[in-house]
């Protein structure tokens, strides 16, 4: 190694263990030696166990739950970093939590998305390497490069296995994701439709109507995220209703809070296909409809080439 290169490091907090240490294995270097624990009345307590001066460091935390938890881990880690003297931080959070208030919809709420973008950067992060934002815009929160991967290679690999193309239909559950569905469509060589829906709350849909041809197709629901699952199980019933004769769902971040797991295995829905940025719960674990599949090796590819100082355009599909 050239003496004046930066050495690679990678840390990890405690959202996510198995991801960080299969892209630990992919890049062939150990995770980093930190402690990150809390103190007895709960505060949380970063200290990084090996010399870092000079270094490029990446550090990987999804904001997933215990949301407030982990943000204040990454934060905290970002921090201890930055005054170890580490040559380059960058933030590798898989998953973007606060990101689903990205705007004023209402009068007198907060901009969360912009707020924890203000965060990670005041911490320390040099850049921020994440996958799948609620919203593209959120990029522009930040005034640090931004690298917004997408898992789309690593669903339409999977889909690619399962479908024939001919008879499938992407569909978007709402009018925000058709950008994500008709890239996935394109490639799959498949039709696309929107559903239009109407909420009355935070969680709650009232009403659906599908935009597009669903009738004896196979259809795949194509979210970012899945939270309590209502959008998507009233999704997958409309679609039912209208005559698809498989139902799949595929989603980037596994959220599954509240009564997702029972209204998933009550749904017609077939399968969930998501992928790991976020660990699944005990119950999600159980759930006989959710597959999972892994990012690492497109994290990881990131983290190289963004170490090396090479471009990672072309793992933008």
């Amino acid at each position: 190694m050239n003496q004046h290169e930066p050495e690679l490091k990678i840390f990890a907090g405690n959202s996510n263990p198995p991801l960080a240490e299969e892209i630990s294995e992919y890049l062939k270097v150990a995770l980093g030696k930190a402690v990150v624990e809390t103190f007895s009345d709960g505060e949380s307590k970063v200290e990084i166990k090996e010399n870092v001066r000079g270094a490029d460091v990446f550090v990987l935390q999804s904001t997933s739950a215990p949301g407030n938890d982990n943000l204040m881990e990454l934060l905290l880690m970002l921090d201890a970093f930055k005054r170890a003297s580490a040559k380059r931080i960058t933030a590798v959070v898989p998953y973007y939590g606060y990101a689903r208030q990205d705007r004023k919809v209402i009068p007198r709420v907060p901009i969360s998305a912009k707020l924890i973008a203000d965060l990670i950067t005041t911490a320390g992060a040099s850049r921020m390497l994440t996958l799948d934002l609620h919203s593209g815009q959120i990029q522009g929160f930040f005034d640090i490069p931004v690298d917004n991967l997408y898992a789309t290679p690593v669903l339409l690999q999977h889909l690619k296995k399962q479908l024939n193309h001919n008879e499938v239909t992407i569909v978007s559950p709402d009018a925000g994701g058709v950008e994500r569905a008709r890239a996935i469509a394109t490639r799959l060589n498949a039709s696309l439709a929107i559903i239009d829906k109407r909420r009355v709350g935070p969680n709650v849909v009232a009403e659906m109507n599908i935009i597009g041809e669903v009738k004896d197709q196979i259809a795949v629901l194509l979210d970012d995220m899945v939270d309590t699952a209502g959008t998507l199980t009233k999704a997958a019933d409309a679609l039912k209703k209208e005559g698809a004769k498989r139902i799949l769902g595929c989603c980037t971040h596994p959220v599954l809070s509240g009564p997702a797991i029972q209204r998933i295995e009550e749904s017609p829905m077939e399968e969930l296909i998501v992928t790991n940025t976020i660990p699944l719960g005990p119950e999600a674990k159980r759930c006989g409809k959710i597959k999972v599949l892994s990012v690492a090796h497109l994290i990881g590819e990131a983290v190289r080439r963004t170490h090396e100082e090479e471009s990672i355009s072309s793992l933008f599909v």
